[in-house]
């Protein structure tokens, strides 16, 4: 059986990892210098070096030949993930005094060191506390956050990153050479750009395209790894201006093509990524970042590819809204100010018009002055001081005026007004709170409730699974005799009563 290319191509030695050079010069000059610490903690995202370093830092510290396939007595490796317990970590700190069978140092690797239990980790530290001088550990984790500060702050920490995307491909193109793999350029930056920054990924990507036995092409790897080609991702993005059938009938299309909701998502969202870094959105700034938001979460829901049909026509929902109240305004900014006498009929004869007093001049004081004050329009702001169910619906018909799909979200919550004050929302929904709970959002609400009550009231977001919106629904707004054929109404039919946002 062959092995896996990822596994022939790992580095035997520090010089040769590539995109950390940061971490192993700092090594290499260490170990010139025989400054060796007791303990080494390498953190950083999946597939960048982490294990590979460690394995042969641990040859390099006892002066010991490194091949992918070598093993010795005083080189341990320990999976946390499969030896978590306290038992392993009491056994492991009772075996650190025993010295060296033939080696200098005798090193510990433990791999996934954030999968020990808090006992486990409350047995290590006691070891890492006052190590005896023959003991080398080096922890390696995709989780340094999940690490107690204290084991933190007894190693010596060396951060990781993603290995640049052209330092992937030009390393790709030199493995492709060696396994004789033809692929072109094209090819190899995608494979790069899909590794993530995981050199391990990228060439388990190219093993898996070698396989397929021919040239290898971009169009080999989208094929391959089901990503959506940039033209069908450009044209779903003006569906986002067309009816909602369109936009469903192109989402259904790129599932029936077998390019997966998940890998649709993450196009769409560096597309729309582009243009933001570009200036050229093809959706208002803010209903861009609600839907880079939703797609995040396509890859981890229940059904993808209703999530991301449900999230574009939301995104939809709120760029017609926008664009229709952009058109009544233009509307009303453009209506004459003065009715336009009739035309005379016919034989009739033409009243000569009044002669008007001439105007005097215009000062400087009178350009500038105010309109009176009878004719200002009173604000609403502190209508209210007492914050209660009663004001609930104004709330939402405020919301409403201000962001509709804020509103759309806002309506779903059950609110509570506790005794000490403040406002707690409820939400069912974890999408939902998440939503509601972003800061744009949390303030944009937060002014709401302040305009309504002349209070700086504290808000609540809380997930409760057996919340219920209450039946009470805010002032209604006019609504349109008859609804377009393509009409939003539609979509609960679709997607059997799903949440619709009013438009």
């Amino acid at each position: 059986m062959g092995q896996a290319l990822y596994r022939t191509h790992r580095p035997k030695k520090l010089s040769e990892v590539i995109g950390q050079e940061h971490i192993t010069h700092t090594l290499e000059q260490a170990l010139k210098q025989e400054r060796i610490s007791h303990a080494y903690l390498l953190t950083g995202p999946r597939g960048v070096g982490k294990t590979s370093i460690a394995r042969i830092l641990a040859h390099e510290i006892n002066g010991l030949p490194y091949s992918d396939d070598s093993t010795h007595m005083d080189i341990i490796e320990i999976d946390a993930a499969s030896n978590r317990r306290i038992d392993e970590i009491r056994e492991l700190r009772d075996k650190v005094y025993v010295a060296p069978t033939s080696a200098k140092y005798k090193v510990y690797i433990i791999d996934e060191v954030h999968m020990l239990t808090r006992e486990a980790f409350n047995a290590l530290l006691k070891t890492l506390e006052e190590p005896p001088a023959h003991v080398v550990f080096i922890l390696a984790t995709t989780d340094a956050h999940k690490l107690p500060e204290t084991i933190i702050s007894r190693t010596q920490r060396f951060s990781f990153k993603p290995v640049d995307k052209d330092k992937v491909a030009a390393h790709l193109k030199q493995i492709a050479k060696q396994e004789k793999i033809t692929i072109d350029d094209e090819a190899l930056a995608l494979l790069a750009v899909h590794g993530e920054g995981s050199l391990r990924d990228s060439i388990g990507l190219l093993d898996q395209a070698g396989s397929h036995g021919q040239a290898v092409s971009a169009d080999t790897v989208r094929q391959l790894l089901g990503i959506p080609p940039a033209t069908a991702i450009d044209e779903l993005l003006q569906d986002l201006q067309q009816s909602p059938s369109k936009l469903i009938t192109a989402v259904s299309s790129m599932h029936d093509q077998g390019y997966q909701a998940a890998a649709v998502a993450k196009q769409l969202g560096q597309a729309i990524r582009s243009q933001l870094v570009e200036g050229r959105l093809s959706l208002p700034a803010d209903q861009a970042l609600q839907l880079l938001a939703r797609l995040i979460e396509v890859p981890a829901a229940h059904d993808p590819e209703r999530f991301l049909e449900i999230s574009l026509l939301q995104a939809r929902s709120a760029n017609t809204h926008q664009q229709e109240e952009a058109a009544n305004s233009m509307s009303a900014i453009t209506q004459p100010l003065v009715a336009a006498k009739p035309a005379p009929k016919p034989n009739e004869p033409v009243e000569p018009e009044a002669p008007q007093a001439a105007e005097p001049p215009k000062t400087a004081k009178a350009v500038k002055s105010d309109p009176p004050a009878a004719n200002k329009p009173k604000s609403t702001a502190h209508k209210h001081t007492d914050l209660n169910a009663a004001l609930w619906p104004e709330i939402l018909a405020a919301l409403k005026q201000k962001h509709n799909t804020l509103y759309g979200i806002a309506r779903m919550a059950e609110p509570a007004f506790p005794e000490d004050g403040g406002l707690e929302l409820r939400f069912a929904f974890a999408f939902h709170q998440k939503q509601l709970n972003e800061a744009a959002n949390r303030q944009l609400f937060a002014d709401v409730v302040h305009d309504l009550t002349g209070q700086n009231v504290m808000i609540t977001y809380v997930l409760d699974k057996n919340a219920t919106a209450p039946a009470t629904k805010p002032a209604a707004t006019p609504k349109p005799a008859a609804a377009a054929p393509d009409s939003l109404q539609a979509i609960s039919s679709i997607f059997g009563g799903g949440e619709v946002l009013d438009s």
